[in-house]
C-alpha cells in the first residue's frame, strides 16, 4: 500500500535529481511550500528570510505564512491539519509541543535526512527526547537557543560604575543595586507569564545547579520541590521583583532588549534569540553588550530551539517541497547564516564557528560538555503541566504570596 511514508521516502532520493540544473525534471513546476511560522521580530524576520532564499536557491517557491506568537501560530498549524487543509511545514519549538500531533499520526517522518547525518551520535540528548518518538525522527531541528543568557548593556555598566561582568548571584545582585541607585532601570523584563519561567528557571540552573534542577523540573519531585534549597531559589526569583521597572506588565522582550539597546537599563534574561535584537540594530558583542551564559562554571545550559515538522499528506508534489526544505534547513551554512541573524547556534557541528560572534562560540563550546546540556522546562514537561506551573509563578511574580504555599502549589501541579 502507498502510504505518505512511503512516498516521503521514496522521495529522498529523488530529491537531488528532481532540482539539478540540467535535469528534465528541473523544468517540472517548481515545488512550492508553505511554511507557518512565528518569526515576526526584527532579527527573527531577518532570519526566516535566509531559509526563504536558500530554499528558493534550491528551486523551491516559498510561501511565508507569519503568524505573530508561538501560541497562535502553533493553533493555526494545528487547526488547518486537522481541517484537511495542513501547511507544507511549520515551526514549532524543540519542546513537548507536537508530542499530541506525533501521537495522532498527523506529521511526516524525517528519518532519511537523520540517517544520513547520524542525529543519533551528533545531536545534544535534550533534542533527540523531544523529537525522536518511537525510533522515528519527527522533526528537523534548525538551530539551539539556550533560554536564560544574561545580557548586560555595556553603556549601562559605565554609567554604574560596574567595571566587571558578575560572577556569582551575590556579584549580580550587587551590581543591579548599582544600577538602580545610577537612577537605571536595573532589570528590563516583559511582564509575561512565559518571562517570568525563563527568569525563574535562570535562577534555578545558577542557584541550583544541574542536580537540584532535573530533580524539580523533570523528576517532580516532591520533596525537593518542598525542600528549603527550592525555597531559596522561589525567594530570590521574588528579590527580582524590586529591580524591573513600572512599565514591565505587558511588555513584549524584545522591547525589553531595546531598554539596553538604549543604555536605559543594565540586565535582562533572556534567550539568546535577543541577540538578533542587539545585531538588527547594529551592535555587536563585547563592545556595546555582554553576554553571560551562567554565573558559575558549571551552570546548565538549557536548550530549545526552533524546528519543521510536516504534516502528513499523501499529494506527492507536497512531499517533495517538504523533503527539499528539510534538506535545505540542514545545511550547515544555512545554519551558520540564519544563527548569525536569530541569535542561536547551529544543530550541526561541521559548521565554520569562527563566523559566529563571541556569544555564539561560548554556546558552542559549552554544548560540547555533555553534562552542561539540559533541555528547557517545555523539554521534560506536558503543555499542562508547564502551563500550571507558569500560572504559579508569575502569580508568585505579581501578588503577596506566602512562599510556602506556592512551593506546596507547584508540588501539587507537578504532581503527576
Amino acid at each position: 500500500m502507498v502510504t505518505p511514508r512511503n512516498l516521503a521516502a521514496a522521495c529522498a532520493w529523488l530529491c537531488a535529481a528532481a532540482f539539478a540544473p540540467g535535469t528534465a525534471l528541473a523544468n517540472a513546476a517548481a515545488p512550492k511550500a508553505e511554511v507557518i511560522h512565528w518569526w515576526t521580530s526584527g532579527g527573527e524576520s531577518s532570519a526566516v528570510k535566509q531559509v526563504a532564499q536558500a530554499y528558493r536557491a534550491a528551486g523551491g517557491v516559498w510561501i511565508d505564512s507569519a503568524i505573530a506568537g508561538g501560541d497562535q501560530s502553533r493553533a493555526v498549524t494545528i487547526n488547518r491539519i486537522i481541517g484537511g487543509n495542513p501547511p507544507t511545514a511549520a515551526q514549532f519549538n524543540t519542546s513537548k509541543q507536537f508530542t499530541d500531533v506525533i501521537e495522532q499520526d498527523m506529521l511526516n517522518n524525517v528519518d532519511l535526512v537523520a540517517k544520513a547525518q547520524d542525529w543519533d551520535r551528533i545531536l545534544p540528548e535534550p533534542l533527540i527526547d523531544v523529537i525522536k518518538h518511537d525510533g522515528h525522527y519527527y522533526a528537523v531541528p534548525l538551530n539551539i537557543h539556550m533560554q536564560t543568557w544574561i545580557w548586560y548593556s555595556k553603556a549601562a555598566f559605565q554609567k554604574a560604575g560596574i567595571d566587571r561582568e558578575p560572577a556569582s548571584i551575590d556579584e549580580l545582585f550587587a551590581a543591579l543595586d548599582k544600577l538602580k541607585a545610577a537612577g537605571l532601570v536595573p532589570l528590563a523584563h516583559g511582564g509575561q507569564s512565559w518571562q517570568e519561567t525563563v527568569l525563574f528557571s535562570a535562577l534555578l540552573a545558577n542557584i541550583g545547579g544541574r542536580e537540584l534542577y532535573l530533580k524539580v523540573i523533570r523528576d517532580r519531585d516532591q520533596a525537593t520541590i518542598l525542600s528549603p534549597q527550592f525555597r531559596n531559589v522561589l525567594l530570590t526569583f521574588k528579590r527580582m521583583k524590586s529591580y524591573v521597572d513600572p512599565g514591565s506588565p505587558g511588555r513584549n522582550w524584545n522591547d525589553a532588549t531595546a531598554m539596553l539597546i538604549s543604555g536605559k537599563a543594565g540586565f535582562q534574561v533572556m534567550g539568546d534569540w535577543a541577540k538578533g535584537e542587539f545585531t538588527n540594530a547594529g551592535q555587536l558583542p563585547g563592545q556595546h553588550y555582554g553576554c553571560i551564559p551562567g554565573l558559575k562554571p558549571d551552570t546548565p545550559y538549557l536548550m530549545q530551539g526552533d524546528v519543521f515538522v510536516f504534516p502528513r499528506t499523501n499529494k506527492a508534489d507536497a512531499i517533495k517541497a517538504q523533503q527539499l526544505l528539510a534538506n535545505v534547513v540542514s545545511q550547515p551554512e544555512l545554519q551558520v547564516s540564519f544563527s548569525k541573524l536569530k541569535g542561536s547556534i547551529p544543530v550541526r557541528t561541521d559548521v565554520n564557528a569562527s563566523e559566529l560572534d563571541l556569544c555564539a562560540q561560548k554556546g558552542i563550546e559549552i554544548v560540547k560538555d555533555r553534562s552542561r546540556q539540559l533541555g528547557v522546562t517545555e523539554v521534560y514537561l506536558t503543555p499542562d503541566q508547564n502551563g500550571a506551573m507558569q500560572d504559579i509563578l508569575t502569580a508568585y511574580w505579581n501578588m503577596d504570596m506566602n512562599v510556602d504555599r506556592v512551593q506546596r502549589s507547584i508540588a501539587n501541579a507537578l504532581k503527576y
